[in-house]
């Protein structure tokens, strides 16, 4: 089967690799029929090669059609259409049982001290074959796997996989009440439909952060306020002259780690990523530090007692907090990977009901074969050609 993988730092390849098979009788097999690129994907691309191997498949936000089940699956069948969590969790043990499925016991990966394992996401999170290909298979599918109903078209549940739940999760995490006031710091697509949940919880007022014309649009077709970073350079500032001194109830930085404005932190994030693979694990393992101007933003945008939600990716083990600021101001905060299944019968009414309230088919600006890919997170990375999100068609 063809497939999307790591060759690299800034290098992907579509190649021949062989077809999945059912290893576990709780396995099952997928034949893809959409698979998106994730922001997260980018941090693979540029920051985390220590951690993968030239080959390894790419990609954790697929769908498709069953083809094949192990003995112990039951709930879904050959011919059933699917998405596919980007997290691989069990159902069963004490963390799923719980709704903590990015932490799922049986899944974890000990050897790095790391929670549920992930597909197509480095040695960190369990190496597992991603789904940026023609075939996946999927473990744990006695539990994992999303059966959505045949008709609408593909992009109505595609985006359960992550980037709904995930959304959903950073809004939760955010505390949205109605009639409160919610900031989201970047409009990338988890931005969007952060942005967008917010309003659909109750929020009375959404202000987005950002700079990028496309990203701007967007959001605007959905009601959200906008700070335009091309024109305002203080943008706690202009957030608590819009909520009269106070800030912001909730903020949601959905940048993570690669944010702009943090150059001596990209330099070491570059650098390391420059050393030998044993050195740069353990210097990303140990002092790894990341860029943190959204995080920082975030802190500042928030109002006394108010939460911060930490959806963005990060992966630094010596990133300085202002603990000063954050204690005297009594600030929340939540964070960590969605756990896509704790939300899935809260979202679901939202896709399968009249309309599209969640604007999921407004998101994807690129739709490419798979053979594509590689020009797929070219543009993605770089934000051109107006590329918010990329879906690729094995």
């Amino acid at each position: 089967m063809k497939a999307v993988t790591w060759q690299g730092t800034a290098k992907v390849a579509v190649e021949s690799v062989p077809d999945p098979k059912i290893q576990e009788p709780t396995d099952a097999i997928v034949k893809l029929t959409s698979t998106a690129i994730c922001g997260s994907d980018l941090h693979l691309y540029d920051v985390l090669g220590p951690f993968l191997d030239q080959g390894d498949v790419l990609g954790h936000e697929p769908m498709g059609i069953v083809q094949e089940v192990g003995p112990e699956v039951t709930h879904i069948k050959p011919g059933d259409r699917v998405v596919v969590p980007f997290n691989i969790s069990c159902g069963h043990c004490w963390m799923c049982g719980h709704g903590f499925q990015a932490q799922c016991e049986t899944t974890q990966v000990r050897e790095y001290g790391k929670g549920a394992a992930l597909f197509g996401y480095t040695k960190l999170y369990g190496q597992v074959p991603g789904g940026q290909a023609e075939y996946l298979r999927v473990p744990q599918a006695q539990y994992g796997p999303i059966k959505v109903p045949d008709g609408p078209p593909d992009e109505r549940f595609l985006f359960l996989s992550d980037v709904l739940p995930t959304s959903w999760q950073a809004a939760r995490y955010a505390d949205v009440q109605p009639g409160s006031t919610i900031a989201v710091i970047g409009l990338g697509p988890i931005g969007q439909i952060t942005a967008r949940v917010a309003r659909f919880l109750g929020a009375e007022r959404v202000i987005a952060v950002e700079g990028v014309p496309e990203r701007i649009e967007m959001a605007r077709r959905h009601g959200i306020e906008i700070i335009d970073t091309t024109s305002v350079e203080d943008v706690p500032g202009a957030i608590m002259d819009l909520t009269s001194g106070r800030g912001a109830d909730g903020v949601v930085d959905a940048v993570g780690m690669e944010a702009e404005g943090s150059p001596l932190q990209e330099f070491a994030q570059r650098a390391a990523g420059l050393l030998p693979d044993p050195v740069a694990r353990k210097a990303m393992e140990t002092v790894g530090i990341d860029r943190m101007a959204a995080l920082k933003v975030a802190f500042d945008c928030v109002r006394r007692a108010g939460t911060v939600s930490i959806i963005g990716v990060y992966g630094g083990q010596a990133d300085p907090f202002p603990m000063l600021d954050l204690f005297d101001k009594a600030v929340t905060i939540r964070m960590g990977q969605a756990n896509v299944r704790r939300w899935v019968d809260e979202i679901m009414p939202a896709l399968t009901g009249e309309g599209d309230p969640l604007g999921v088919e407004d998101l994807t600006t690129h739709r490419l074969p798979l053979d594509e890919a590689v020009h797929g997170y070219e543009i993605f990375k770089n934000k051109e050609d107006g590329c918010i999100k990329v879906v690729l068609k094995p």
